[in-house]
C-alpha cells in the first residue's frame, strides 16, 4: 500500500538535491576557478517494510516477532543520491593584466592554507599581498610555495612566471606549489573555489614542471543555460513525483474509509 509513497518520496529527495546542486553552480558562475558539480544517482536496494506488533503474540512464529515487527514485503525506492561529482573541465580564460593574477594552463590545483594550518586547493589564481608581505588569495588564504608561504616583503615589482616562479624586485623568492589528484571528481568543496582532498580523490601529487598563464584568471566552468535546463528538469520531475505521492495518499485514504465503514 505504501510502496508508491516511498518510491515517490525517494524521487522527490533526489530531485530536491539536484535543484540545490544546480542552484549552487549558478550562484558561483562568476567565481574564478570554480568548478561545478553534478548530482549522481544510483539504484537503491529494496527495503523491508514491516508493521509493529506486540512482541508477545503467540500465534506468530518467533522469527516474525523479532523486535515486535512483522515483515509485510519489500519496497523499492528506485533511485537515491549517490554523490555529487566535481566537473573537471577547464573554464574560459579572462585576461586581467594584473601581475598578481595567474591562471592554470593545465590540469592541477594551487595549494593554499588558512591560519590554522589547514590545507586546501584551488584553481583560482586571484592572488594579492597581505599586510605581512605574504602572497595570499583574494580571500586571505596563504599561497603555498615549494618551501612554505611565499614572502614578498615590500617589493615594488612582483612577477609570477609561467613556470610558477615568483620574483620580487627581480629576485626569485619562491615557486608556487601545483598538484594533481588521481581522482579529482571526488574532491570536496569547502567554499567558493576551494576544495579539499578525500580518501577517494587520493593524496595530492606535486608537479615539478607545469604551465601557467600570467596576468589572467580561469573563470568558472559552469554553463548558465545548461544549469538552468537542469534546474527546470529537476523542478518538473519533483512536481511529478509529488503528484504521485498525493495520488497514492488519496487512494489510501479512500481505501481506509471504505474498509472502515464496512467494518
Amino acid at each position: 500500500m505504501f510502496r508508491g509513497i516511498y518510491t515517490g518520496t525517494s524521487a522527490m529527495l533526489v530531485q530536491s538535491t539536484a535543484v540545490d546542486v544546480a542552484a549552487n553552480n549558478l550562484a558561483n558562475v562568476g567565481t574564478s576557478g570554480f568548478r561545478g558539480r553534478r548530482a549522481v544517482n544510483k539504484a537503491f536496494p529494496s527495503v523491508l517494510m514491516s508493521r509493529i506488533e506486540a512482541a508477545d503474540r503467540k500465534e506468530d512464529p518467533p522469527l516474525f516477532r523479532l523486535g515486535g515487527k512483522i515483515p509485510i514485503g519489500d519496497a523499492a525506492l528506485t533511485t537515491v543520491l549517490s554523490e555529487t561529482a566535481l566537473r573537471t573541465s577547464s573554464g574560459a580564460l579572462s585576461v586581467t593584466g594584473n601581475p598578481f593574477d595567474v591562471a592554470p594552463g593545465q590540469e592541477g590545483y594551487f595549494v593554499v592554507a588558512d591560519g590554522g594550518g589547514n590545507v586546501f586547493y584551488t584553481r583560482s589564481g586571484h592572488f594579492a599581498r597581505d599586510g605581512e608581505g605574504r602572497l595570499v588569495t583574494h580571500d586571505g588564504y596563504v599561497v603555498q610555495g615549494d618551501g612554505g608561504p611565499i614572502e614578498l616583503g615590500e617589493a615594488e615589482k612582483v612577477v609570477i612566471g609561467d613556470g610558477g616562479q615568483v620574483s620580487a624586485d627581480g629576485e626569485i623568492v619562491g615557486n608556487l606549489r601545483f598538484v594533481l589528484f588521481e581522482n579529482p571528481t571526488w574532491l570536496r568543496h569547502v567554499g567558493k573555489s576551494l576544495v579539499a582532498e578525500t580518501d577517494e580523490s587520493g593524496a595530492p601529487q606535486d608537479l615539478d614542471e607545469f604551465r601557467l598563464v600570467p596576468g589572467a584568471l580561469e573563470m568558472s566552468n559552469v554553463h548558465v543555460v545548461e544549469e538552468m535546463v537542469r534546474m527546470i528538469d529537476a523542478h518538473r520531475a519533483y512536481e511529478a513525483s509529488a503528484k504521485c505521492v498525493t495520488t497514492q495518499d488519496e487512494t489510501i485514504t479512500r481505501l481506509t474509509t471504505a474498509f472502515g465503514r464496512s467494518g
